[in-house]
């Protein structure tokens, strides 16, 4: 009998299988466990360049009662999104996920090794809010942002809530997007524990 899909396995064969390439350049961060809109959520691994993809691992071991909820929270803040799923899950993904996100089966083989094949590839989220993706930098980074870009002291004050909307009334996704990495790579402690500039992993 054949043993089903663990997370870390499947984890590992992603990074080392498919992230290879993305984790090699200097700009790209591939940060595992990031949360989302305020840590309502969490994605297993994200990918931030001149996009943020998103990956989602579903093992053998897990059931997908979950799915829609977190799918609710992804198609809000991840401008690309792909599932990578044990076989058991393939059927009720591709029925439940939107088309734009893509899907990867992640079968064990022969040899205990963890086989990835595409089935769908992930097309840009045409239901990405800007507002929502905007919430991945912290307040004194969207208060850098706003002052830069001449907004005064009375003014960064506001709720944080405002302070999100002004950033998306002043700023474009892609700028957003490149701030959110530019952010990310700065910062010195991640989830308390050291962070390099690629966050390794």
């Amino acid at each position: 009998m054949t043993l089903g899909t663990k997370d870390a396995d499947i984890r590992a064969a992603l990074h080392a299988k498919r992230l290879r390439r993305a984790k090699s350049h200097p700009n790209t961060l591939v940060i595992d466990e990031l949360g989302l809109a305020h840590a309502r959520s969490r994605i297993d691994v994200a990918v931030i360049n001149g996009c943020i993809h998103g990956y989602e691992i579903k093992s053998a071991k897990d059931n997908l009662d979950r799915c829609a909820t977190q799918i609710e929270i992804y198609r809000q803040t991840l401008q690309k999104l792909t599932f990578v799923v044990s076989p058991k899950h393939v059927a009720g993904i591709m029925s439940h996920a939107p088309e734009w996100c893509g899907v990867i089966e992640a079968e064990r083989g022969p040899r205990g090794g963890i086989n990835l094949q595409v089935l769908r590839n992930a097309a840009a989220n045409p239901e990405i809010d800007p507002f929502m993706m905007a919430h991945l930098l912290w307040r004194d980074e969207v208060i850098q942002l706003l002052g830069q870009i001449g907004h005064t002291p009375k003014e960064l004050r506001r709720p944080r809530k405002q302070l999100y909307e002004m950033l998306c009334e002043t700023m474009t996704t892609r700028e957003i997007t490149a701030s959110i990495r530019a952010f990310m790579a700065q910062r010195q402690m991640w989830r308390d524990r050291p962070t390099r500039a690629r966050c390794d992993g």
